[in-house]
């Protein structure tokens, strides 16, 4: 029986091209699916996410036992998860995009706005960027070095440097992945990232961590 890949609609995710991206690098059962119980029922879960953390947090939050399914089978069922970009940043403890909000708290730490210590460094960071992997924890072994593409203007500062998997150079280190555990995030987007992106997305579909 094929595997079926929850990816998450909360209103707030480039979901079309993730689809067709998970699609083109081997995945056969992609439900694009905002129901607690076929979140509940996956076996591996997409979290994509574009915008402002607040409102990426707030939507996901308003789909009523969204939170809990993901928490019970991900932290719970231990299945393989993706987080991208907003995605990724969602797994933070809190994010201080206008104000205070409370993320997952999956994998503690902060999002920041990227500081811009040299006056030619543009905010947001946009285009295609190294990522340079950090062999620390388990999903790092997700992490290829190469190329992807990047577009955000804030970014993820883990408590504990353990769960950095990658870092890309921006007029200074940014984390580009964390994992922990079963979890991997990217701020990059892999399903912009041509074949560098299509190849963490397979390595992601064979992932059993």
């Amino acid at each position: 029986m094929a595997e079926v890949i929850a990816l998450v609609d909360y209103g707030a995710g480039n979901l079309h091209s993730v689809h067709n991206a998970l699609k083109a690098a081997g995945a056969r059962g992609v439900k694009v699916t905002a129901d607690p119980a076929v979140v509940r029922a996956a076996d591996r879960i997409v979290l994509p996410g574009v915008g402002a953390f607040g409102a990426c947090a707030a939507g996901l939050r308003a789909i009523p036992g969204l939170v809990d399914a993901m928490a019970e089978r991900v932290r719970g069922g231990g299945v393989p998860f993706l987080g991208i970009c907003v995605g990724m940043q969602l797994l933070a403890t809190r994010g201080l995009e206008y104000g205070v909000t409370k993320g997952l708290g999956w994998v503690p730490g902060e999002v920041r706005l990227i500081e811009r210590t040299d006056p030619a460094i543009k905010v947001p960071h946009m285009g295609w960027n190294d990522v340079v992997p950090t062999r620390h924890r388990d999903g790092a072994e997700l992490i290829a070095a190469g190329e992807a593409y990047f577009l955000h203007s804030y970014h993820f500062q883990p408590d504990d440097g353990a769960h950095v998997a990658a870092m890309t150079d921006h007029g200074g280190g940014l984390v580009a992945a964390v994992a922990h555990d079963n979890l991997l995030g990217v701020q990059f987007h892999p399903e912009k990232s041509q074949g560098y992106g299509l190849e963490l997305l397979a390595r992601f579909l064979d992932w059993n961590p």
